[in-house]
């Protein structure tokens, strides 16, 4: 096999796809579909998670978030059965855990829908929940106003502060600050809007509602989930958590050989979970797509098979001139890589337009083709060519140059 074999290969093949330019595209449309869809929904979860790791990184690197389940996942039972954490709790570690700076319950509302309206706008499905000024120090920034302060709070003064797109919905063409909005039946003034995070979910509104904790009481007299937002002198959080685990365990009286009865997780721990999910959903993505791949495979193994047939009689001619088993295989093999190949490069294309529309659609989500999976939708696609085409080429190969010459 020379170079000269190779190249004389293709340009045979090229020759062949020319003359039957449908019958090859049908051949390679499962090719097609296969390596694109490795590579747009390769594109679309390296962008969601690239997006959600910025995401959790915004919490910074000293903040750790206590919950009564674990953060990331679905709870179990057992963990919903769990005694929810109490504001009591969030006390006690601001006085006993010193690597610990800022503490601040989050109060969540009570399950159902929640609203907030001014002046005949409505809107629904807001993240309301109740906090204190500590957990301004998380991160947050004020686009406009201010964040409430403590001495606020334990007065139960009816104020929020808001994020961006309740501005936008509600008071659009007005300065938020000062202004009076119902939220869920009880009228509240704005004190501040809030920067958007940042990083946000991939088409996440900024519907954030925040409220001062012992307000959100009163409004909720039965609402007691809540999350535990601590914040670590910098270079502490490790200490920080031993030290709020230990606090905990004592405050919900679990024995010494006892599992924890919370979640204690920081950014990079969600990241690393978030990373396992990901990892799941790409090994199904790469095992839905290689059936694709599979039916493209079956199709130019179909193909080449009457190709062969085909071209009997002109196998025959190249036997009796002199040509080897070893250039009929490489003749016909280098036909099957060169329109597997050509699937594959119409694959990367479909591939990136799946990409660049899911970054149309939604805005926030970084998506653009990874390497990996440009590289590896185009090797597959050769590697479908050079597996599928083996059987048809030693086909070929086999034949017998005087009952080839004799084939009409």
């Amino acid at each position: 096999m020379t170079l000269f074999s190779i190249l004389a290969g293709i340009g045979l093949a090229l020759d062949t796809i020319r003359a039957h330019k449908l019958r090859s595209f049908l051949t390679v449309l499962g090719v097609i579909i296969g390596t694109g869809a490795v590579i747009g929904v390769g594109s679309i979860i390296a962008g969601l998670d690239g997006a959600i790791t910025n995401l959790l990184r915004s919490f910074g690197p000293n903040t750790v978030i206590v919950t009564k389940t674990t953060a990331m996942g679905n709870a179990t039972r057992d963990e919903r059965r769990r005694r929810p954490l109490e504001l009591e709790n969030a006390r006690a570690i601001a006085e006993r855990c010193t690597s610990v700076e800022h503490v601040s319950p989050f109060l969540f509302a009570p399950g159902g829908i929640h609203s907030a309206r001014y002046k005949g706008n409505d809107l629904y499905n807001i993240q309301m929940g109740g906090t204190e000024e500590g957990y301004a120090a998380g991160g947050t920034t004020m686009k406009a106003g201010r964040f409430f302060t403590d001495q606020e709070n334990s007065h139960h003064l009816p104020i929020v502060v808001i994020g961006e797109d309740v501005q936008k919905q509600l008071l659009a063409t007005e300065d938020p600050i000062g202004k009076r909005i119902t939220v869920d039946g009880h009228e509240m003034e704005i004190v501040g809007v809030m920067d958007r995070p940042a990083a946000s979910l991939p088409g996440q509104d900024d519907t954030r509602i925040l409220i001062p904790y012992f307000t959100m009481r009163k409004m909720f007299p039965s609402a007691r989930e809540h999350m535990l937002i601590v914040i670590a002198y910098p270079g502490m959080i490790d200490k920080a958590q031993d030290e709020v685990r230990a606090v905990l365990r004592i405050a919900r009286r679990v024995p010494y050989n006892g599992q924890d009865t919370f979640s204690i997780t920081t950014a990079e721990q969600m990241i690393e979970q978030f990373h396992n999910v990901t990892a799941t959903v790409a090994i199904v993505m790469v095992i839905l797509s290689s059936i694709g791949l599979l039916v493209g495979g079956i199709g130019v193994m179909n193909i080449m098979l009457v190709s062969v047939t085909e071209r009997t009689r002109e196998i025959g001619v190249r036997k009796a001139i002199g040509a080897r088993r070893s250039d009929i295989v490489v003749q016909f093999l280098t036909e099957a890589v060169v329109l597997t190949a050509m699937g594959g490069v119409l694959g990367l294309a479909l591939g990136w337009s799946i990409s660049r529309a899911a970054g149309l659609v939604f805005p926030n989500l970084p998506t653009a083709v990874p390497l990996w999976a440009a590289a590896s939708g185009v090797a597959v696609s050769v590697g479908v060519g050079l597996f599928f085409g083996i059987w048809p080429a030693s086909r070929a190969a086999r034949l017998d140059p005087v009952e080839a010459l004799r084939y009409e």
